[in-house]
């Protein structure tokens, strides 16, 4: 009776579609879904296997072989390109907060060997102000959908940010890491439900991997046995993207 009132459309253009919640061919075949090859640890994807360093049976970037990062691995459903952009910047900027559900279900698909070993769901907090602005924490919203999908237990407000920071895509690495020092501490008593257990951290877009970084020492000091890192979309490398 409701898709009778109101016919189901596209989530991104509006076209009619055959259920709620779902895009259009022409909307759907724009989204570019990450897949192998990429790097083990860190989840970037690679143009081709050749791009990657092998590294004790597995296949890692060279930004991993030189410093690798706290999370053991991480994944992403999306390359952040147009496609994602038409989901991604409507939920986060302009209270799509219904866009979680698809995006989760995305999430879910390509990350489900992680959600499989977590015992625990955390989202990237955002600082109070910006959460004012923005009126939700899109990665809140994401890691409660994957939990309902998963049957995992969610903690929303066991890590905190402390203080803002600005985008960090344009520093150096060395740089990122002084802008996130000190930027996320656990709440009081966090180390008791962390104590053993296996974390995913939760995040919308995932760029350099300093944010996701910071987060998962954070986790590691406070007892977490491992922490492991799922994101909607996956910005590229450029230095692996580009040609030479």
């Amino acid at each position: 009776m409701l898709d009778a009132l109101l016919p189901p459309t596209c989530l991104t253009c509006e076209a009619p579609v055959g259920i709620q919640g779902g895009q259009c061919p022409a909307c759907f075949t724009r989204l570019a879904f990450v897949t192998a090859p990429l790097c083990d640890r860190c989840g970037v994807p690679f143009p081709h296997g050749g791009a990657g360093i092998p590294h004790l049976e597995t296949l890692w970037c060279e930004a991993c072989v030189t410093a690798p990062p706290a999370f053991t691995a991480a994944r992403a459903a999306l390359r952040y390109d147009e496609g994602a952009k038409a989901l991604i910047l409507p939920f986060k900027h302009r209270d799509r907060t219904e866009l979680a559900a698809p995006l989760a279900r995305h999430m879910a698909r390509a990350g489900a060997e992680l959600l499989r070993a977590a015992d625990l769901l955390v989202p990237v907090p955002l600082h109070r102000w910006r959460l004012f602005r923005r009126r939700h924490n899109q990665a809140a919203l994401l890691a409660a959908r994957l939990a309902r999908l998963s049957g995992k237990r969610h903690a929303p407000m066991l890590l905190r940010r402390q203080r803002a920071t600005a985008p960090l895509g344009e520093f150096s690495a060395r740089e990122r890491e002084a802008m996130l020092e000190g930027a996320f501490a656990l709440a009081p008593g966090a180390a008791a439900q962390l104590r053993g257990r296996r974390v995913l951290l939760v995040d919308d877009v995932l760029t350099s991997g300093a944010t996701a970084d910071a987060c998962a020492r954070i986790l590691l000091g406070g007892g977490a046995a491992q922490v492991m890192v799922l994101a909607a979309a996956r910005v590229p490398d450029p230095r692996i993207e580009r040609p030479r």
